[in-house]
């Protein structure tokens, strides 16, 4: 009989600020967003008919998309969903995540359900939805391939997987890049979990990704790098360089095939089959 798994998907209970000052208060942060953003825009606003919704409630306009955001941290995307009039339950397994996500909901006047507790835990207990968005999670997990079994599951046929992730294939190169110890650790595949505490300790392969949502019957509808060129840039290229112009390149490139795999995060936006 296989022994059990002690390892844990990350809480980020103790490293909330820290969390905050270097992914969503920085350029790098803002720029994941802009390209979120850019990627789910046409769900967010084209109308949709739901399957089951009444004549009188289309005509009326009540045509709001259920969305989960699984693993919501400050649920910003969700938050601009919210905006738009759509319906939103957000979980997140650090209280304190959650709580500033509750926060930014109040302040904004808007209304969403929370749930304290891990993705994958929660999902039998929800129905299915026409969205789901998983993003920056499946890197954490002790089980990266059962929770994302779990998370798509929770998709409606006909509906969407925004999937967000910390590209291994970046992992590598940049280290590889930066010598010395590094290299027996990348060759033996024991770098995985040595470096900072917020170098997520399961980073995942695009290719691997894609085939696994493939096999849970979705098919790929757009595939985006995020960060493509910045984070292969040392500091002092960065200090003496014009940001707009590296933006530029950046969204020059994002989408093109072999640029768009090498980037720090990929987003795939996936939609899951009508049977």
């Amino acid at each position: 009989m296989p022994k059990a798994s002690h390892k844990k998907d990350r809480n980020f209970d103790t490293l909330i600020d820290q969390f905050e000052k270097r992914v969503y208060d920085t350029v790098k942060g803002e720029w994941r967003l802009k390209l979120l953003k850019e990627d789910l825009d046409i769900i967010r606003n084209t109308p949709q008919k739901l399957p089951g919704l009444a004549e009188k409630d289309a005509a009326a306009g009540l045509n709001a998309l259920s969305i989960w955001d699984a693993g919501c941290g400050f649920a910003q995307i969700s938050q601009w969903f919210a905006e738009a009039g759509h319906q939103v339950v957000a979980c997140d397994l650090s209280q304190k995540m959650l709580q500033k996500a509750q926060h930014n909901f109040a302040e904004s006047r808007l209304e969403a359900t929370f749930l304290h507790g891990s993705a994958q835990s929660l999902a039998s207990t929800l129905p299915q939805f026409d969205l789901v968005l998983f993003h920056a999670v499946i890197e954490w997990l002790a089980e990266p391939e059962a929770g994302l079994t779990a998370i798509a599951e929770k998709v409606k046929p006909n509906g969407h997987l925004s999937l967000l992730f910390y590209n291994r294939n970046a992992f590598v190169y940049t280290n590889v890049l930066k010598g010395r110890w590094r290299w027996q650790h990348i060759l033996s595949n024991a770098f995985i979990g040595k470096g900072k505490k917020l170098t997520p300790p399961n980073p995942q392969y695009p290719e691997d990704i894609i085939q696994q949502l493939k096999d849970l019957g979705f098919s790929i509808q757009q595939q985006t790098g995020i960060r493509v060129f910045h984070d292969y840039l040392t500091p002092e290229v960065l200090k003496h360089s014009d940001t707009q112009e590296l933006l530029d390149l950046e969204y020059q490139y994002c989408r093109r095939p072999t640029y768009r795999d090498m980037g720090r995060y990929i987003h795939i936006l996936a939609r899951k089959a009508t049977s």
